[in-house]
């Protein structure tokens, strides 16, 4: 875009211009040294943040707690350090010109609310000084065990923001909800921003295809980051904190921040080892109560008993071994500083194959010149991930997935045949063969890299250039070995002789960002002021093949496309795609503190987007946010010694999303098998930005010298111009069209937390983390109904358990009431078997509760979660545990079996399936111990050992194996949500962990 070239060509104007002005201001300066110590030990404090406050002027503290700040202007000046889990600390500094003032600072153990150090976008600050909704955690306040990706670290741990993992696969997609879910068909996951690149989004995988055990979602697009390499996570909850990132921050904003070099020279190696299995089993007959079981049901003993004893959960499950290894290095400099880390795991899932194997590399480096105006750093990933797939699809048929064809199973027929082959026929899948006949495997290179310069104009005035830079290539293959051609739903693999399927997916994408930034007493008061413009490139391409009639299966069918009869045959289905868009953007935030009393921030952006097309091409996305410190009002003198904090926050914002398909501004065509081509959609120029607008309000304390502290919000959001996809009933001229939906959808609620440190000495501490989130969404004047929620089974086609209307939440569950059974056995439904609204999948209370005790060297952690409120669809038990299953040759649970259902009975979608989603999981238990090492080993300064148990227990009423669950069942693109359909169990977990720092 021309728009680049003039942002650049201004900013250097500007660079110039300010030369002079800098030469006059470093005559006037001086400098300050000292050192930081913990108040309670005595001992030297590395990683402290020291700032000059109103300045640009900052460091952190090397490894003996020292620091220097140099052209630090004369006059007096407030002096502010900071570190994570210490009392915030400000100390007046007298600086005169050309000398060198020293002072010696000691902080306090602290409860870590208000002093937390967040990213902000674009910087940081100090979480009592922030404005908005922003909340952070650190490596210390992470969950343990087993972590295939980042947002598992923040499962459970903070107010407002809930993590549900698609399922217990290695590696699994996860949905993370911000303050609630807002779009009908736009994405409403949140927008990641790692070390100061905002990521692509969307997958990084292709996905799978569907041979007939339902289709794949691709795993986790985060999983290349290792959890070992991070730091810090800060999220951006309300839209004034967020209306910095404009039209990608609807959905909140996660800024990941990495290890950099604050001490050093150290080195770090940790090694993990992890024991799993499968939390639950479903209580299905056994073999001894089958044939009985069966023959209740109307079954012919004879034809439904095989004479074997299989127990085809133990079959597909398995206790599966994990290990994860880390080494780091790292050190800080006069002038500079790296960390350098190497990361290997390999996550073997509890059902047989499943499989993930990562290698990662991170050079994060520092390097500052010009005493220090000016400063480069350079941060940079890279990443393998191997991932093996047990064919668990998300949309199988009636003969199901690998988890349904286990299920369903008849528990008398055996694995193998008598000659070692293994057993199949055409009524029935065995999940043994499907593991051994079917190979799906992925392999993804990701990199992810920036650069960015600092330079001091003056000791006030600094400019920043930022380049990222995002490559992700990845191949996925499918084989079907003609071996399963026996097998149910397979059979259209016995003329082809198997099939190949080959799936690349590339992704790029290419960030420039110019930013000046200004720090300056005003009056009584200190001001921060950022300009910035930025443009953002995404390019994805695709390419897509398949192979079928080969001549041999003597080789694997994926290594040998090319082995087919392409002449009697059409051997060969091929497609690609590519997709192109841009972003550019001009973005500003002023934040202005008086007296510590009062502070103010404002944030603007306008973003241009090619999605859209020229009549709202660009969208503006302002906020507001105010805060008052009470506690340092002089009418609150006399409660001061019991608050030593106390802060009122307000704020409003707009945000947009822009994340849906490419071009729906434009006519798009298809080609057709002569050459010519065919309108698909209806081009709709004036399509606009999806925005919310968010309000709200907010309480934060600290009460007894901060052994206390804790906050409240109530927020207000408002969905407006949903972004939507209406498909035109066919025959049409063309099959769609996007629109704006004249409906809006709204989400309100409270969220609390509390910090406190009940005990504290130098011997026994205990630290508790508490947060709890109230939530209510509802739609209001869509003027229309969209369905989804795609029920799967045995003449359930067209089946939907969900609709998006009016009044109701998002994702509402829409179906018949179910009262029993008659007197035949038959299913009775209220209201003549009319379709009703039944309940909700969002909960609309969830929790989190960590305690932590330490005594002496040895700690215990303990962190219980829960959601409440919202349903769960077993789609399962819909498809497979019927009464009728059971008189046709397929297992049932004992439930089922003993129950008053007819075996003619069919099982329509309805609330007999509909479960309380209700849950509390006792999900993370570590015992750790720092081992006095004194003499025993030389060179090593720490070590830890650690013990870690994950998903230890469930309370919940859920009779599937875990109430958290998520399987896509989306409908022409509409997401669903809360449906439980054959999903990967969530494992059990235990890990041993030991951790040297040399």
């Amino acid at each position: 875009m021309r728009a680049v070239r003039h942002g650049v060509t201004a900013l250097a104007l500007l660079f110039l211009a300010s030369l002079p002005l800098q030469l006059l201001t470093a005559q006037n300066t001086g400098t300050i040294t000292g050192r930081v110590t913990d108040s309670t030990t005595q001992q030297s404090l590395s990683g402290v943040s020291i700032q000059v406050v109103g300045t640009a002027r900052r460091t952190l503290t090397a490894e003996d707690g020292t620091f220097q700040l140099t052209d630090v202007p004369a006059g007096i000046q407030q002096l502010r350090a900071s570190r994570i889990g210490y009392s915030l600390q400000q100390q007046q500094v007298t600086v005169s010109a050309g000398a060198t003032a020293n002072v010696e600072l000691a902080l306090s153990p602290h409860a870590m609310m208000l002093d937390a150090v967040v990213a902000t976008g674009y910087g940081t600050q100090s979480r009592r000084d922030a404005t908005g909704s922003v909340v952070a955690i650190t490596d210390q306040d992470f969950n343990k065990g087993v972590i295939s990706s980042p947002e598992q670290l923040l499962h459970g741990r903070m107010a407002g923001v809930q993590v549900t993992m698609a399922s217990g696969e290695p590696g699994a997609g996860a949905n993370i909800r911000i303050r609630g879910t807002s779009s009908v068909r736009a994405g409403n996951q949140p927008l990641f921003v790692v070390d100061g690149v905002p990521l692509t989004g969307g997958p990084a995988q292709p996905g799978g295809p569907d041979y007939g055990a339902g289709t794949q979602s691709p795993r986790n697009p985060l999983a290349f980051l290792n959890p070992d390499d991070i730091e810090n996570i800060s999220v951006l909850k309300d839209a004034s904190a967020a209306a910095i990132y404009g039209s990608r921050g609807s959905n909140g904003v996660v800024l990941i921040t990495t290890k950099r070099g604050t001490t050093g020279p150290s080195m770090t190696v940790s090694s993990s080892m992890s024991v799993s299995s499968v939390a639950k089993k479903l209580d299905l007959l056994s073999a001894g109560q089958y044939v009985s079981a069966g023959q209740a049901a109307g079954a012919d003993p004879a034809v439904i008993n095989f004479g074997a004893t299989t127990d085809w959960q133990d079959q597909i499950f398995r206790t599966s071994a994990t290990q994860d290894h880390y080494l780091s290095y790292a050190e800080r400099t006069a002038t500079g500083a790296y960390h350098i880390s190497l990361g290997y795991a390999d996550e073997n899932g509890i059902i047989q194959k499943a499989s993930l194997q990562r290698v990662t590399a991170r050079i994060n480096a520092d390097r500052r010149l010009l005493n220090d105006r000016l400063k480069f750093q350079l941060s940079l990933t890279g990443s393998r991930i191997n991932d093996t797939y047990a064919p668990v699809g998300n949309t199988a048929g009636f003969e199901g997935n690998l988890l349904g064809a286990a299920l369903q199973a008849n528990p008398t027929r055996p694995v193998f045949n008598p000659d070692g082959s293994y057993s199949q026929a055409g009524d029935w899948r065995n999940p043994m063969a499907m593991l051994a006949f079917i190979d799906d495997k992925a392999e993804t290179s990701r990199i992810l890299g920036s650069v960015s310069t600092t330079f001091d104009l003056t000791s006030w005035l600094s400019y920043n250039l930022n380049l990222g830079y995002e490559n992700t290539e990845s191949v996925r293959r499918t084989g079907l070995d003609s071996a399963l051609a026996a097998s149910g739903g397979f059979s259209f693999l016995g003329p082809t002789n198997g099939r190949a399927e080959i799936n690349n997916l590339y992704n790029q994408s290419g960030l420039i960002e110019h930013t000046l930034n200004l720090r300056r007493s005003v009056g009584g008061g200190g001001i921060e002021a950022l300009a910035g413009f930025s443009y953002q490139r995404f390019e994805t391409r695709g390419d897509w093949l398949r192979a079928e009639y080969f001549t041999t299966n003597q080789i694997p069918v994926v290594d040998n496309v090319d082995g087919v009869n392409n002449e009697a045959h059409k051997a060969f289905t091929a497609a690609s795609n590519r997709n192109v868009d841009e972003l550019q953007s001009y973005f500003g935030r002023v934040n202005y503190n008086y007296n510590d009393r009062y502070l103010v921030t404002g944030n603007f952006r306008v973003d241009g987007s090619t999605k859209f097309g020229k009549n709202n091409r660009y969208g503006y996305f302002p906020s507001l946010a105010f805060a008052w410190r009470l506690s340092n009002e002089h009418f609150f003198a006399g409660l001061r010694d019991k608050f030593s904090d106390l802060r009122l926050r307000a704020g409003w914002g707009k945000t947009g999303n822009q994340e849906f398909e490419s071009g729906v501004s434009l006519a798009l065509f298809r080609t057709n098998n002569d050459g010519s081509l065919t309108q698909v959609n209806n081009p709709n120029p004036d399509i606009k930005w999806e925005e919310t607008a968010q309000w709200g309000v907010g309480l934060d304390y600290e009460l007894s010298s901060g052994r206390v502290g804790g906050s409240f919000d109530y927020f207000n959001k408002t969905t407006t111009n949903l972004i939507f996809r209406t498909d035109y009933a066919q025959p049409a001229a063309v099959d769609y069209q996007w629109v704006n939906l004249p409906g809006d959808v709204v989400n309100k609620g409270a969220e609390i937390a509390v910090y406190a440190l009940p005990v504290r000495s130098s011997r026994l501490s205990w630290r508790v983390d508490y947060n709890m989130s109230f939530l209510h969404n509802v739609v209001r004047n869509l003027g229309t109904s969209v369905n989804t929620g795609q029920i799967n089974g045995q003449g359930l086609s067209g089946a939907y358990a969900q609709r998006i209307a009016d009044g109701q939440p998002l994702y509402a569950f829409y179906m018949r009431t179910f009262l029993g059974f008659d007197a035949n056995g038959l299913g009775i439904y209220a209201n003549n078997e009319q379709l009703s609204f039944v309940g909700s999948p969002i909960p609309n209370m969830t929790l989190g509760l960590t305690n932590t005790l330490t005594f002496g060297r040895l700690d215990v952690s303990a962190f219980l979660e829960g959601a409440f409120g919202q349903k769960v669809y077993n789609n399962t038990a819909n498809a497979i545990f019927l009464k009728g299953n059971l008189r046709n040759g397929r297992n049932v649970t004992t439930d089922i079996a003993a129950s008053a259902e007819s075996p003619n009975n069919f099982g329509e979608a309805s609330t007999r399936f509909l479960e309380d989603g209700d849950y509390v999981r006792l999900s993370n238990l570590t015992i750790g111990y720092d081992v006095p090492v004194g003499r025993l080993l030389r060179g090593v300064r720490n070590m830890r050992i650690g013990v870690t148990g994950q998903n230890l227990l469930v309370i919940t009423k859920y009779s599937g194996y875990d109430p958290e669950v998520n399987t896509d069942k989306s409908i022409n693109g509409v997401p669903s949500l809360g449906i439980d359909y054959t999903a990967f169990p969530r494992p059990r977990t235990f890990t041993f962990n030991v951790r040297f720092e040399l």
